[in-house]
């Protein structure tokens, strides 16, 4: 079991689940720890206590989504025969839809307030031909746009059809 997942009904659940809404709801940024704490129900000592931080609450939250996705992602490419196009196309699609099944488009969509990896770009790369992984930053970055304007209150639907045409038609 991960040290992170807490026992239901739990100050640190509460916190969590908490802190999966304020941070879709406003962003990294706009979240204020009182507000965030006042939401779960418990003192800013007990956020501080679980997670250090405002910050490594968010990334906890932030990974553990992103883990989720990912999975989905390889999946969906591994279900489509060989890499390339229709791999990549096939997992960007339904990392979006989990996305906005989980309710997370803000928090995937924005950039993380610490430099690291894009975990979604890292999977994207081996569906890509070497010449063409470049190309991994790029399409993760129109994947996280998508979810930006979910967030922002475009449809999903709409929002989708935009990351549909810009990873083009199906091959």
């Amino acid at each position: 079991m991960r040290e992170w997942v807490p026992v239901p009904g739990s100050a640190k659940a509460r916190l969590v689940e908490a802190a999966i809404h304020q941070f879709e709801l406003a962003g990294y940024e706009a979240v204020n720890v009182v507000e965030l704490a006042g939401k779960a129900s418990v003192t800013t000592g007990s956020l501080y206590h679980h997670f250090g931080s405002k910050l490594g609450l968010y990334l906890i939250v932030r990974e553990e989504m992103e883990k989720r996705v990912v999975e989905r992602m390889e999946g969906a490419a591994a279900a489509v025969e060989g890499r390339g196009h229709a791999a990549v196309r096939a997992a960007l699609l339904v990392a979006f839809d989990a996305a906005v099944r989980f309710t997370v488009c803000r928090i995937l969509g924005e950039q993380p307030p610490v430099e690291r990896d894009d975990p979604v770009a890292a999977a994207l790369r081996p569906l890509l031909a070497k010449h063409k992984a470049p190309t991994a930053d790029v399409l993760a970055a129109a994947w996280r746009a998508a979810l930006l304007t979910v967030a922002a209150g475009t449809p999903a639907s709409a929002a989708r059809a935009a990351l549909g045409y810009v990873l083009g038609p199906d091959r």
